[in-house]
């Protein structure tokens, strides 16, 4: 016989390395059931234990990349459904199964029974886009439908005392796990919808396994949902989980606590939207006294140029020292506004109630009406007594005396004539009445005084 080629003798890790690759070639991934065993979780995270049935058993290895995505935590004589490929481990020269999915083995039936009434209830329009309704932004009251004991509902409740604390929760408590929790919650929608006491529903429990989160794939309860007058927030397990009521609510919420975000309004920015109203406010005013003092500065300018006269530059002083009364009430009805605003924040602080937040909001704004409407009465008062005082100085003026009929005198030099005995017969005289001059010559002379 003779001795084999230097090239035809394989080596142990030669021979390995080839036969896994023939194995990875021939076998694409496959999809294998049976019971898991030797189950070992080292410290790097991967997994490793043995897949056996009655007659057989084959090592399998699940990478921590992979494991970290399992929403179920395996464990020795659990049946589960892999879906893996062929591989060689060189060292031991023992082949394996290197897992890229694994599941428990009744989520196969599970996923296709909710794959077929997913694609039924989206056929007849459950999940349309048009029957969903809009989620309040500042909602009065929030029901929540899920188990009072679980972990979901202390997250809710948790992010809703924190971001607005005065926001009222009511708990609608149904089991959310089990053979009577789709029908549980189900009721729980109809009656929250009876009674008419919530604004908006979160349907949600935490994470879990397909057959766990099995309730909220129910078609009753999809069939309630979409029949709910009330907008409903499905958040049900972790952001990768999806339900059947996930599809057909209005809203659908990664986990609890972003529902609960989703559904309650920041305080903080209330609170801030507030502070900055408050402050346009008081920019409006000062620019409306502001306004309201030029006009008055015009009209003084507009009187001192056309009435001349100590009384009225005392109306016009008077009118100044008014204003200043004016302006001085305003700011200092002002600055108490102020220190109650200031207060009103303290506590809204302190309390955070919606209720006085919006009280606070319509008290700001009838203090604002009230302070335009009185600033308006008061130019309207300082304009009359304006009005007033130059009809009384037009009243006093010698061109009122003319047109009730008198006439001014006057001599060839200009003087006004008082006596008629300042003149002789043939004397010529000017008088002025309210309309024209005349020129005329004095015939006759009767001195009162002298008759006497």
């Amino acid at each position: 016989m003779d001795a084999p080629a230097e090239a035809e003798i394989y080596t142990v890790s030669r021979l390995n390395q080839a036969v896994r690759q023939l194995l990875e070639q021939a076998f694409p991934l496959i999809w294998v059931e049976g019971e898991i065993s030797n189950l070992a979780r080292p410290a790097s995270g991967h997994c490793y234990f043995s897949l056996k049935d009655e007659a057989a058993q084959v090592r399998s290895a699940l990478f921590r990349n992979r494991a970290q995505r399992l929403r179920f935590s395996p464990d020795n004589g659990q049946r589960v459904r892999l879906r893996a490929r062929i591989s060689l481990y060189a060292p031991r020269g023992e082949y394996q199964l290197i897992v890229e999915h694994m599941e428990p083995a009744g989520d196969g039936e599970l996923q296709r029974a909710f794959e077929a009434l997913k694609a039924r209830l989206s056929a007849e329009g459950l999940f349309a886009e048009q029957a969903k309704q809009p989620i309040p932004a500042l909602p009065r009251r929030i029901g929540v439908i899920t188990s009072p004991t679980g972990a979901a509902i202390r997250d809710v409740l948790s992010v809703l005392k924190r971001r607005f604390p005065a926001l009222p929760v009511l708990i609608y408590p149904t089991a959310v796990q089990g053979d009577h929790a789709a029908a549980e919650m189900a009721s729980a929608i109809r009656l929250a919808n009876e009674r008419a006491e919530v604004d908006v529903l979160l349907i949600t429990r935490g994470g879990g396994s397909l057959e766990d989160l099995q309730a909220f794939n129910d078609e009753h309860l999809a069939r309630a949902i979409a029949a709910s007058q009330l907008p409903v927030v499905s958040a049900v397990g972790h952001e990768v989980d999806m339900a059947i009521t996930d599809f057909v609510a209005d809203e659908r919420a990664a986990t609890p606590s972003a529902a609960a975000e989703r559904l309650s309004p920041d305080g903080t920015a209330i609170h801030q939207r507030l502070v900055d109203r408050s402050a346009r406010l008081a920019g409006t005013l000062q620019r409306l006294l502001q306004r309201q003092e030029e006009r008055l500065l015009q009209l003084g300018r507009r009187l001192d140029s056309q009435h001349p006269g100590r009384r009225l530059r005392d109306r016009s002083q008077r009118l100044d020292e008014l204003d200043q009364r004016l302006r001085h009430a305003i700011n200092r009805r002002l600055q108490g506004r102020g220190e109650q605003l200031v207060s009103a924040r303290r506590r809204l602080r302190a309390a955070n109630p919606g209720q006085r937040v919006r009280e606070g909001q319509r008290r700001v704004e009838t203090l604002r009406q009230r302070l335009g409407s009185q600033t308006r009465e008061a130019v309207a008062r300082r304009q009359a007594q304006l009005t007033a005082s130059a009809r009384a100085l037009e009243a006093m003026s010698p061109l009122a005396t003319l047109q009730r009929g008198y006439a001014i005198v006057q001599s060839p030099g200009g003087h006004i004539l008082r006596r008629a005995s300042d003149l002789q017969p043939g004397a010529a005289i000017h008088a002025r009445l309210a309309s024209g001059r005349l020129d005329a010559i004095v015939q006759r002379v009767d001195d009162d005084e002298r008759t006497e």
